[in-house]
């Protein structure tokens, strides 16, 4: 279960609480992977460059709500305004491989980053999978346009070997603010329909519909019916449309579309494609705008998919454990073992990692494969951590395997719990009852006089 959001927060910080847009309340199964673009995050100097020592405030606010939840951010990427991240629940994280980014300018010519695209790639259960965040020009006279930098975008290489471009993919997901406008009708007549909700009166002359149609580069992606009001142009905190002078008129800027590669292919051949040679199918389950949020004059746009593979992949390259009773009163033991094809180098590691870490660097502690082993098999080592590095408190941890060469997670362990420090917790408790029961000096000399 995929959910994607897109959504243009025109420099704002991020709300007091996005529930409803990450639809953390659904009665249904939780997600098992979140893909958030955003478009104008705050980029003033200040800002950005603030932003690239550290993490940029709306990568901090999605982390603070997610890693609580089981999900870790696997990856993201920023080119000025844009921004796209990936949270995956961390069961996934040993069959997700081959992670990627890419961001390509075209404003200015291609020499400004206003406008463009930010891209992450991945090998999901041995299938690939694209997901593209894009902002294309602005103004209705435009179309041809954002035509031609969308197919820029599209014709950007990855770096590395045996990547496929980006219609290669088996899966390609295009979203973001696309700017594209309702041509034709008079701002009258757009309103009118969507205040009677007669919005399939406006889809003919949506000029992405329009171009879906003449533009062969288009054809193959798919996109929900647009059953919502239009997500452009509204005043601050409020659901009503622009009322400055420029008085915007409506428009479907923000959207969602997708694009399955052996659907594409077995499109033009004759017969039918049965379902037994469909690896991959995607099933939009929802598709909607969030009326609530009013930082922006956009809304944001949510899309609710459900990803059906059958695994090309179904070991993990590496399976490890915690051994014995883990606390800081002693030295601790990890045991694990690879797959026969495992590329392992001596720069991998075992990190312990909180239940709730965020990211992949947000470990505890770690161990070098390599340095830390004490025994090695045919079938398995062992690998030590010193009862130094252990966390005093305890707590629900678990372990990761991270590979160097494959610069990812390549096995995770259950979680698991450390037990207190024994000995720490006695002294403290000591220490304190010990404080209650002294008197302050000299209180009984004070009493005489």
């Amino acid at each position: 279960r995929l959910h994607l959001v897109t959504w243009n927060v025109g420099t704002a910080s991020p709300p007091p609480d996005v529930t409803s847009l990450l639809q953390l309340n659904s009665l249904g199964p939780t997600m098992d992977m979140y893909v958030i673009g955003l478009q104008e995050v705050n980029s003033r100097i200040t800002n950005f460059l603030s932003d690239l020592a550290f993490d940029d405030p709306w990568s901090i606010f999605f982390m603070a709500v997610l890693s609580p939840l089981g999900y870790i951010k696997l990856s993201s990427v920023r080119m000025q305004g844009l921004l796209l991240l990936v949270f995956v629940k961390h069961v996934h994280l040993p069959f997700i491989r081959d992670i990627h980014t890419h961001y390509t300018r075209t404003g200015l010519y291609g020499y400004w980053g206003n406008k463009g695209g930010v891209t992450v790639r991945m090998s999901l259960y041995g299938h690939t999978i694209c997901f593209m965040n894009c902002h294309l020009p602005a103004h209705m006279e435009n179309t041809e346009q954002r035509l031609d930098d969308f197919e820029k975008i599209l014709e950007m290489q990855f770096e590395g070997e045996n990547i496929p471009s980006t219609l290669d993919h088996d899966v390609l997901f295009w979203f973001g603010d696309l700017n594209f406008r309702i041509a034709d009708y008079g701002i009258h007549f757009v309103r009118e329909s969507i205040n009677n909700k007669r919005y399939n009166l406006l889809w003919e002359k949506d000029q992405l519909n329009m171009a879906k149609k003449k533009e062969a580069f288009l054809q193959d992606f798919i996109e929900g019916p647009l059953q919502f009001k239009p997500t452009y142009k509204f005043d601050l905190y409020s659901d009503v449309y622009d009322t400055s002078e420029k008085k915007r008129k409506p428009a479907w800027t923000d959207r969602i579309l997708w694009r399955v590669k052996n659907l594409c292919q077995n499109a033009s051949k004759e017969g039918e494609f049965s379902e037994e040679e469909q690896t991959i199918s995607v099933t939009l389950n929802n598709y909607i705008s969030h009326m609530s949020y009013g930082i922006s004059d956009h809304k944001p746009v949510t899309g609710t998919f459900g990803l059906e593979l059958k695994p090309l992949l179904l070991d993990p390259l590496v399976t490890l454990n915690p051994e014995g009773e883990w606390s800081a009163e002693h030295d601790v033991l990890i045991s694990y073992s690879a797959v026969s094809e495992f590329p392992s180098s001596a720069w991998d590691w075992i990190g312990l990692f909180k239940v709730s870490f965020r990211h992949v660097n947000d470990y505890v502690t770690y161990a070098w494969v390599e340095d830390d082993e004490i025994s090695s098999t045919k079938d398995s080592k062992q690998v030590y951590m010193s009862a130094a590095e252990i966390p005093d408190m305890g707590g629900e941890f678990l372990l990761g395997y991270y590979s160097n060469n494959l610069q990812s997670i390549v096995g995770i362990s259950q979680p698991f719990q450390i037990q207190p420090n024994r000995t720490l917790i006695d002294k403290d408790l000591t220490q304190e009852e010990n404080s209650w029961m002294q008197k302050p000096d000299n209180l009984e000399s004070r009493d005489e006089f």
